[in-house]
């Protein structure tokens, strides 16, 4: 990709700055070996938003295709046990980059904090170690770009704060339901985004953080691994994208139902929360909704050939995920493409159609034999995983995850496996509670309600509640719901 002068000035001065932040630090702990016997690898990061489990035609998508994630999909891992951190953007995102789940983590909602507003959230604190800072203490060069959501500038979350040697995008996640946003953060400073006038014209998000993505990778010294956490804001509402060729391959295929802005329409989310009316109008939010998909997958692509041009794919790790399951907003509805697939629920329940989502894993010099993966795994499994890849350790800091790499290096005789996963939600009446522990998932709708049991292995869509017939289980589990927690001031158990 040929970059614009000011694309290689902003790089330059983010390295530049990064160099002249390290002087003032403590020394980096550089790794030398990965356990793969080999320089680092290079790692990229790929999260959609409100993608489903069953958005992608490797995962049973019908109305329409991703080639290259099915590619990827095909020549890498499928896991097909993976679970969000959360059901809902902010929680979910703060599992993965500090690897702790909803009972331990600092972030547990989508909290609105201060002056700023809605979609201003709790920012990360300064003892809240990150992806980045993990990697970038490892000696990697970073890169936020997208959708942040932890923290606003000013904050202790604001990426470059938190380990990222460059970002650019969104920092208050409300503000990422715009498809054509008018400004972004660069390095904490706001910036108009040229061209952007207005909710229909300019650059669309998902073509400005490709490119930014692909811009950051180019300007990495070659003898040093990089980490890019890419996060699109799509198929999330708004369900707005370029009217074009892509689009128009979907346009009048469907019975749609129009969105107007400041009214519900389309899915069922009117329990959910206040009115979406911010969301800008869409005649075929069907057609935009598969149109995002596909963007998406092309985007990948455009990663995916970029690293293959630089001779970097072989040493280059890219993970492909989503933040929690199908939303039902801006005119979007789950059940028009199966979006969860066989699964029970969307975005907001803790069913697994909420939390069970898509995760790819692409490493051309290392996965050499395509696999699909079956493992019980967690947003918050990344970070003990990319610290075991960079060969660093995590010293006193606690996680909630265990390391993915012997999946991701053939080794599964060595793979670790979770005693339990767990999750709790706390946007309803009451706080509901899930556990997922080996074929068993538990739901609990209120701390002191009855559990919900059901045996994913004969009942993927939780559709036959067994918990009378297993009362062994369901008291191990209420006592993991019991005890997985700490007690956190801002969201304490609901009744």
């Amino acid at each position: 990709m040929r970059l614009c002068m000011w694309q290689v000035k902003r790089y330059f001065y983010a390295w530049v700055g990064a160099l002249l932040l390290s002087g003032c630090q403590a020394p980096a702990e550089t790794a030398t070996e990965s356990p793969s016997g080999a320089t680092p690898p290079n790692i990229v990061y790929i999260l959609a938003d409100d993608l489903g489990y069953g958005d992608l035609s490797c995962y049973g998508q019908t109305n329409f295709q991703t080639p290259t994630l099915d590619d990827m999909a095909a020549r890498g891992i499928r896991f097909t046990q993976h679970y969000a951190g959360s059901t809902v953007c902010a929680p979910s995102r703060a599992s993965l980059m500090t690897g702790r789940h909803t009972g331990t983590s600092y972030v547990r909602g989508n909290y609105e904090t201060g002056p700023r507003g809605f979609g201003a959230e709790l920012p990360l604190r300064p003892d809240d170690l990150t992806l980045g800072e993990v990697l970038q203490n490892a000696g990697y060069h970073t890169a936020a770009i997208g959708k942040w959501g932890m923290g606003m500038d000013g904050t202790t979350g604001e990426p470059f704060k938190k380990g990222f040697d460059y970002s650019y995008g969104v920092l208050n996640q409300a503000y990422a339901h715009y498809q054509y946003p008018d400004s972004v953060y660069v390095n904490g400073k706001r910036e108009a985004v040229p061209g952007n006038q207005g909710r229909r014209m300019g650059t669309y998000s998902g073509d400005l953080y490709t490119d930014e993505a692909i811009g950051f990778i180019e300007s990495v010294p070659a003898d040093q691994p990089f980490f890019v956490y890419l996060a699109y804001t799509t198929p999330h509402a708004e369900m707005l994208v370029p009217e074009d060729t892509l689009f128009q391959r979907f346009a009048g295929q469907f019975d749609e139902r129009p969105f107007t802005k400041g009214k519900q329409g389309g899915g069922d989310s009117a329990d959910y929360g206040p009115d979406f009316g911010a969301y800008g109008s869409q005649n075929q939010p069907f057609a935009a909704y598969a149109s995002m998909v596909v963007r998406i997958d092309r985007d990948t692509r455009r990663i995916k050939e970029a690293l293959e041009a630089m001779g970097l794919a072989d040493n280059t790790l890219i993970l492909f995920s989503s933040d929690n399951g199908p939303h039902a907003e801006g005119g979007a509805v789950p059940e028009q493409f199966a979006s969860a697939g066989p699964l029970r629920g969307q975005k907001r329940d803790l069913y697994e159609g909420g939390i069970r989502v898509p995760f790819i894993a692409y490493w051309p010099g290392v996965i050499r034999q395509p696999a699909e993966s079956d493992l019980i795994s967690s947003f918050w499994d990344i970070l003990p995983t990319v610290a075991d890849l960079a060969g660093t350790d995590l010293g006193d800091y606690r996680t909630d995850g265990i390391s993915l790499a012997p999946t991701l290096l053939g080794e599964t005789d060595r793979q670790q496996e979770h005693e339990y996963l767990y999750w709790e939600f706390h946007e309803r009446k009451s706080t509901n509670q899930a556990v997922r522990k080996d074929k068993w998932k538990a739901v609990r709708m209120e701390p002191r309600g009855p559990v919900e049991l059901y045996n994913l292995k004969e009942d993927i869509d939780e559709s036959e509640n067994v918990a009378d017939d297993h009362p062994a289980v369901v008291a191990e589990i209420s006592e993991i719901m019991d005890t997985a927690r700490t007690l956190h001031p801002l969201w304490p158990v609901k009744d």
